[in-house]
């Protein structure tokens, strides 16, 4: 497979497996930094990064899928309140994320689900700004 694709335009492209790839890493990484430093949830011990990864995909997926459906529904809602409840519909995904995973992937309480999401967009944010987006610039340089 190749990593870098020349294009009619003879610009290089990276593969968007391997930029999906890097993205996915990037967000399990923060996934995992979350779970450790704050302890607001709990992650099976015996396979930390894989059902990490497993439930970045899968939140990948929900996202993907069924949250432009609740985004739609409640937009009204999150209209009035100015967008917060954005964070409302990130601590569903979480949910059905969990409700997915069962054992492996514990969220301990309801009401931390909101922090979590709140803390996941900005790690994500930071993650993919300082790490990801210098990692694809550097493949489509060259």
């Amino acid at each position: 497979m190749k990593i870098i694709i020349i294009g009619k335009d003879n610009k290089a492209k990276l593969n968007k497996l391997i930029e999906w790839l890097i993205y996915m890493i990037g967000y399990t990484i923060s996934f995992i930094l979350i779970s450790k430093l704050f302890g607001t949830f709990q992650i099976a011990d015996e396979h930390l990064i894989f059902y990490s990864f497993l439930a970045v995909v899968l939140i990948f997926i929900l996202n993907k899928t069924i949250k432009p459906i609740l985004f739609k529904i409640t937009l009204p809602i999150t209209g009035i309140t100015m967008g917060l409840f954005y964070f409302v519909i990130n601590a569903i995904i979480l949910k059905l994320v969990d409700i997915i995973l069962g054992s492996k992937l514990d969220f301990t309480n309801t009401w931390k689900l909101f922090f979590i999401a709140i803390l996941l967009a900005i790690t994500n944010a930071i993650i993919e700004e300082l790490i990801i987006k210098p990692i694809l610039r550097r493949f489509k340089r060259k």
